[in-house]
């Protein structure tokens, strides 16, 4: 945990990785940002975070935005035209926690399939719906894949096999890789850096959305990367969208200095994640799913649920309902913080006759 974490609270949050308070180191690196208008275009720290994101991952250019959602957003409507159409999963972020902000804001039609138990689509269905060139149809331009989803990375061949075919039909591609960092540390290969994994996943897109404030543990921000073009048509429509912002170094420097100092130590993340997923496993009435980032989601038996969040919350230890019980390390998780996690959820389920509890559960993210 981060020392600013400690003194202001005992609270063990699994909420999510965005619930992170910047460290002092990341707090000092604000307080010296060089600092402009970047409406103008002239805050240094904004541009020349842009300039290094952009270089590290394989693109053109990149640009700072306050939130993934409208990076994501910018991204979808610079590729697509009112009328035109994206593919992207049935639970993907894009499609069903962003608002539907393509479709009210863009008239960019989704056209959403299922998925497996890994956030997959099949190969077969993505062909399947695209549409051909008729008048009846919306033109199909782009496809949107995630990663991680759920707390799962991507495996190559199936992010490959998606790139050949959108490069065959004539669709762009775009990543919502929120998570990009845990993918790139989780399935780096052997001597890779997780920039190096980082970059071979990026090279197969067209566009790809990151973000500073979950893993990395910046208070805010993400960042769109493309073409120039591509970039200088997102960059007109988060002016649109109210993205606009002016001394925004101080945020670019905290987004700076994560990405220079908190992207190997994810996989001390992943570590913790999986010492609860191990000890939570044989508790009758859950079931674990695997992790394999930072994502832990438990499936508990009949309708007990709510009242597991307000034991745990009682206890000093918060996590989210909505989408199966879900816990998420951090930066601001250490390990007595899971093994006591753990220890309370096994209390729980040794304890007979738990009165049920209402409890409210934040979005996915």
């Amino acid at each position: 945990m981060t020392d600013d974490s400690l003194a202001q609270t005992a609270v063990i949050d699994l909420r999510s990785d965005t619930v992170t308070r910047p460290t002092t180191a990341m707090r000092d690196a604000m307080f010296g940002a060089a600092l402009g208008d970047d409406v103008f275009g002239d805050d240094p720290t904004v541009n020349a975070l842009q300039d290094s994101l952009a270089q590290r991952l394989g693109f053109e250019a990149a640009l700072f935005m306050p939130s993934g959602t409208q990076s994501n957003l910018c991204a979808i409507l610079a590729h697509c035209g009112r009328g035109d159409e994206y593919i992207v999963g049935q639970l993907a972020h894009t499609y069903r926690y962003e608002g539907g902000g393509a479709a009210v804001l863009g008239s960019v039609q989704p056209q959403p399939l299922g998925q497996d138990a890994s956030g997959r689509m099949a190969l077969a269905d993505v062909a399947g719906a695209i549409k051909p060139d008729d008048c009846h149809f919306a033109l199909t331009r782009l496809l949107c894949l995630e990663n991680t989803w759920n707390g799962h990375p991507m495996p190559w061949d199936y992010l490959k096999g998606m790139a050949v075919l959108a490069r065959d039909k004539g669709l762009a591609l775009h990543l919502d890789g929120a998570r990009l960092f845990n993918a790139a540390v989780a399935s780096k290969a052997s001597g890779e850096s997780a920039w190096d994994a980082a970059r071979r996943i990026t090279g197969l897109f067209d566009s790809v959305s990151v973000c500073f404030s979950k893993g990395l543990g910046a208070p805010v921000g993400s960042a769109l990367c493309g073409s120039r073009e591509l970039i200088a048509r997102a960059h007109r429509i988060r002016k649109m969208a109210g993205g606009g912002m002016r001394q925004v170094g101080l945020l670019a420097a905290a987004a700076q200095y994560a990405l220079d100092h908190h992207m190997e130590r994810l996989a001390d993340d992943h570590a913790l994640a999986q010492r609860l997923a191990a000890g939570l496993q044989g508790v009758e009435g859950l079931t674990v799913r695997s992790a394999q980032t930072n994502i832990v989601f438990v499936d508990v038996a009949g309708d007990r649920g709510p009242a597991l969040l307000a034991f745990l919350k009682d206890r000093g230890v918060l996590a989210t309902g909505l989408i199966g019980l879900r816990f998420v390390t951090h930066l601001d998780v250490d390990a007595p913080g899971i093994d006591h996690t753990i220890a309370c959820v096994r209390q729980f389920f040794a304890q007979a006759g738990r009165p049920s509890a209402t409890s409210g559960g934040a979005g996915p993210y």
